[in-house]
C-alpha cells in the first residue's frame, strides 16, 4: 500500500485490547532450524487447449527447484538528494513499458491514443488508458504456440490501480479548497481499480499490444456482483441496490493474487477514505462501533467526493461503505465477465492474497489486514481443486473457513476460525449470523484473540516447500503502551492498542520493520496450527541505536512491503517507506526492490526508484527472462508540490512516454520492463 495516502496509518487503530504474547516472552526459545525439506507440490491436469497452470501461472511443475541463488551483483542505494530514475546491475536493462493515461489498446475511439499530462484527466480519456498509481500486478501467458507448456512472448499483463492524487488528476494545485463537481469525482473514480493489457514480444522486445480484444479497464463505477455468505444481507442493501447483491465499483486496490484457476484476485485495501458526511451529520449521528473499527471520519483522505455524488456520504448512504473492503474476483480471459466480490475472505484492509494449493488439491488462501496491530487472516476453501474442469472451480471462494492467527512465544501457532456461534461469535455479542461475523471481521478477530501485528501487509508462498513468508512493514505503535484490557461485552478500554512487544512483533518502535515466515503442521494448507520463525529484521546497520540496526545479511533496507517468489525460490521484497532518503531512511536510501536467498538469509539490492515513489507488484515471463515491476506515485509528497520531486517517466529516463504540448512535464505511475543483456534469467 502507499503510506504516503495517511503518512502514520493511524486512521483505524486495533482497539482490541488482546493478550499481547509478550506476556509469555520469557519462554520464547529464539530462533530454530525453520526450514524443514521441501514438499511435492501439486501437478495440474490440462484443460482443453489450456492447463489450470497455463492460465495461473500459480504452481511450480515438475520436481522441486533448487533455492535460486543470487548470482549479480547489487547496485548502491540511492541516497539524498536521489536520482530521479531508475538504477538496475550491470549487465540488466529496465525501460518504461506503460504509464499512467497511455492506451491499453481498448476498442474505440482513443485505443491507440495517450493522455496528454498537461490537461485534466476525463473519466472518458480513462477509461481507455492505463489507470493511476499501479500496484500489484500477475502475468497470466497464454499457452505456448506449437509447444506445451507457457508463452514466453504472449500474455495479459493485469495490474491494480490503488489510488488517485486528486490534484494530478484534475490539474489543479488548489484541489483542497475547490469547488468539487461530479465530472471531477468521476475522472478520479475512473483511474482506480484494474487495468488488463496484452503483452507480447515483437522482433525480441515485449510491447503493449493494441488493438486487443482482451484490453479492459475495471474501475470505481464498474458493476460488481456480490456473492458468498454477506450478499443480500441487510448491513449490504442500499436504496440504489435493495438486494444487496450488486455494487458500483471496486476502490483503493493494492496488492492482489491469483487462482490456481486462472483468476485474478483484487485486494480493498483503504476504502474508508473515500468516504464523508458533514459536521453537523456526524454530530447528529456519531460513529457507531463498526464504521469506529474501519476508520470512518467526516473528512476522509481528503478526495471530498461525497460533496459532488452521495454515494460517498456515508450518513446518507451508510451502508455503502460496508460494500468495500473485499476481495474481488475478475476473469481476465472473459472481458465480458463481472467481478465479483467473495465475501467469504472477510471483510478488511486486504494488501494481498496469495494461494497455496496442497497435495490433495484443498486451497488456502493467505491476507494480511494492512493496519497497525491488526491481524494476519487464512481462508479454506470448502471444496478442492478441480483440476480437470476450470468451470467447476467457479464459486470456489463461496464456502469455507476464514481464520485468524494467533502467534505464540514458543514458534507456534494457530489458527482461531472465525465461525458464528464459536469463540463468543454470538448474537449476544453483536453477530446475528455468519454474514455479520464476515461484514464485521476485525471486531470478530478481536473477539477471539488474535495476535496484533506491525501492519501486515504482502504475503508470498514458496514454489516447492510451501513455507509462508509475511512482511511486516512498520509500527510506532507498538510497545508505547502497555494498558491491555477486554471488557465482556467485547468493547476496548482506552489505549489498548498500543500493545507491548512479543516474540512475533518484537520492536518497539518498529520503524523499520521486519519479515515473518511460517509452515503449517504436516504440509497441510488446511492446518489448524503452525510453526513460525523471523526470516529478518530489517533495519540500518549504521544506526547507534541497537533496536535499529536490525540483522540483516547483505544490504540494509526498511519498511519491506512488497513481496514475490520467483519460479526458483528467489525472494524479491520491494520497500515502502514514507517520503524521501532522509531521517531514519539517510543511510538505508529511497525505495528499492532487493533479491532474497531464504536458505542463506542473503539481501542483495537489485533495482532503485525515481524519488518519492514507492516500489510494488512485480511479475515475470514463465521463463523468468523478462520481469515486469509497478513504479508508484513518483514525486508524491503531501504539499502537492509533485513535479518539484520528479519528472518520471517522462525526462532523465529513456526519453518521454508522452510529451504535454506545453512543456509541463507530470509525473506519473508506471510499469518497468527489464531483461538482462545476455537473454538469461533474471537474478542469476
Amino acid at each position: 500500500m502507499s503510506s504516503t495516502q495517511h503518512p502514520d496509518n493511524d486512521l483505524t487503530i486495533n482497539p482490541s485490547g488482546n493478550e499481547s504474547i509478550r506476556d509469555v516472552m520469557d519462554r520464547f526459545t529464539g530462533r530454530r532450524n525453520f526450514l524443514k525439506g521441501s514438499l511435492a507440490t501439486a501437478t495440474f491436469a490440462s484443460l482443453g487447449g489450456f492447463s489450470l497452470e497455463s492460465l495461473a501461472n500459480g504452481a511450480y511443475v515438475g520436481s522441486p527447484a533448487p533455492t535460486g541463488g543470487i548470482g549479480f551483483t547489487g547496485v548502491p542505494a540511492n541516497i539524498f538528494p536521489m536520482t530521479d530514475g531508475i538504477t538496475v546491475p550491470s549487465g540488466y536493462t529496465a525501460k518504461t513499458f506503460i504509464a499512467w493515461g497511455d492506451a491499453i489498446g481498448k476498442a474505440g475511439p482513443d485505443a491507440m491514443t495517450h493522455w496528454d499530462p498537461s490537461t485534466a484527466m476525463t473519466e472518458a480519456r480513462q477509461l481507455t488508458t492505463w489507470g493511476s498509481h499501479n500496484d500489484g500486478m500477475h502475468l497470466f501467458p497464454f499457452p505456448a504456440v506449437g509447444a506445451s507448456g507457457l508463452s514466453n512472448d504472449r500474455g495479459l499483463l493485469v495490474s491494480n490501480h490503488e489510488y488517485v492524487d486528486p490534484g494530478l488528476v484534475v490539474n489543479s494545485m488548489t484541489y483542497g479548497t475547490d469547488v468539487i463537481t461530479k465530472p471531477m469525482v468521476d475522472a478520479q473514480v475512473a483511474g482506480h481499480g484494474v487495468s488488463v493489457i496484452e503483452v507480447r514480444k515483437i522482433s525480441g522486445e515485449m510491447k503493449v499490444q493494441r488493438p486487443s480484444a482482451f484490453a479492459r479497464r475495471i474501475t470505481g463505477a464498474t458493476p460488481c456482483a456480490i456473492s458468498g455468505p454477506a450478499a443480500g444481507h441487510p448491513l449490504m442493501k442500499t436504496a440504489a441496490d435493495p438486494s444487496g447483491k450488486n455494487v458500483l465499483g471496486t476502490l483503493n486496490n493494492c496488492a492482489h493474487g491469483y487462482t490456481p484457476w486462472g483468476t485474478y484476485l483484487t485486494c480493498e485495501e483503504n476504502f474508508n477514505g473515500y468516504f464523508g458526511t458533514t459536521a453537523a451529520k456526524l454530530a447528529a449521528q456519531p460513529l457507531n462501533s463498526l464504521e469506529a473499527r474501519y476508520g470512518m471520519a467526516a473528512g476522509g483522505f481528503g478526495y471530498r467526493w461525497h460533496e459532488a455524488d452521495p454515494r460517498f456520504d456515508f450518513r446518507d448512504n451508510p451502508n455503502e461503505p460496508n460494500r468495500f473492503g473485499w476481495i474481488v474476483e475478475i476473469d481476465p480471459f472473459n472481458p465480458n465477465s463481472k467481478p465479483v466480490k467473495r465475501t467469504a475472505l472477510g471483510r478488511f484492509k486486504h494488501e494481498s492474497v496469495i494461494a497455496s494449493v496442497g497435495t490433495d488439491n484443498t486451497v488456502a488462501f493467505y491476507s494480511g489486514d494492512d493496519e497497525r496491530n491488526d491481524y494476519m487472516y487464512k481462508f479454506v476453501c470448502a471444496k478442492k481443486l478441480n483440476t480437470k474442469n476450470r468451470a467447476a472451480n467457479r464459486d470456489l471462494l463461496d464456502s469455507g473457513t476464514l481464520y485468524v492467527a494467533k502467534f505464540n512465544a514458543d514458534g507456534s501457532g494457530q489458527w482461531l476460525p472465525l465461525v458464528w456461534n464459536q469463540n463468543g461469535l454470538t448474537a449476544a455479542n453483536g453477530f446475528a449470523d455468519q454474514a455479520e461475523v464476515l461484514i464485521k471481521t476485525r471486531q470478530a478477530a478481536d473477539r477471539v484473540g488474535a495476535t496484533m501485528m506491525d501492519r501486515p501487509e504482502w504475503v508470498a508462498v514458496h514454489p516447492t516447500t510451501r513455507e509462508v513468508y509475511l512482511t511486516l512493514t512498520n509500527n510506532n505503535r507498538r510497545g508505547t503502551n502497555t494498558a491491555s484490557s477486554n471488557n465482556p461485552n467485547g468493547t476496548t478500554t482506552a489505549g489498548s492498542a498500543r500493545p507491548p512487544v512479543d516474540a512475533a512483533n518484537p520492536r518497539r518502535d518498529n520503524r523499520y520493520g521486519h519479515i515473518i515466515r511460517w509452515n503449517e503442521a504436516n504440509g497441510d494448507v488446511a492446518a489448524t496450527s503452525f510453526q513460525w520463525d523471523i526470516f529478518v529484521e530489517c533495519g540500518d546497520s549504521l544506526n547507534a541505536a541497537p533496536n535499529l540496526q536490525g540483522n540483516i545479511i547483505g544490504d540494509d533496507l526498511g519498511a519491506p512491503d512488497g513481496l514475490w517468489f520467483d519460479k526458483d525460490g528467489r525472494l524479491w521484497i520491494q520497500t515502502d517507506q514514507v517520503g524521501n532518503a532522509t531521517g531514519d531512511f539517510a543511510n538505508i536510501g529511497g525505495n528499492a526492490m532487493f533479491c532474497a536467498d531464504p536458505a542463506t538469509r542473503q539481501i542483495t539490492r537489485f533495482l532503485t526508484s525515481p524519488r518519492n515513489c514507492e516500489v510494488t507488484g512485480v511479475v515475470s515471463t514463465p521463463d523468468g527472462k523478462t520481469m515486469f515491476v509497478n513504479i508508484q506515485h513518483p514525486g508524491e509528497d503531501w504539499s502537492g508540490s509533485y513535479t518539484s520531486n520528479s519528472t518520471w517517466p517522462d525526462s532523465g529516463f529513456n526519453g518521454p512516454t508522452t510529451q504535454s504540448t506545453n512543456g509541463a512535464i507530470k509525473p506519473r505511475s508506471a510499469t518497468v520492463v527489464i531483461t538482462k543483456d545476455d537473454g538469461g534469467v533474471i537474478g542469476t
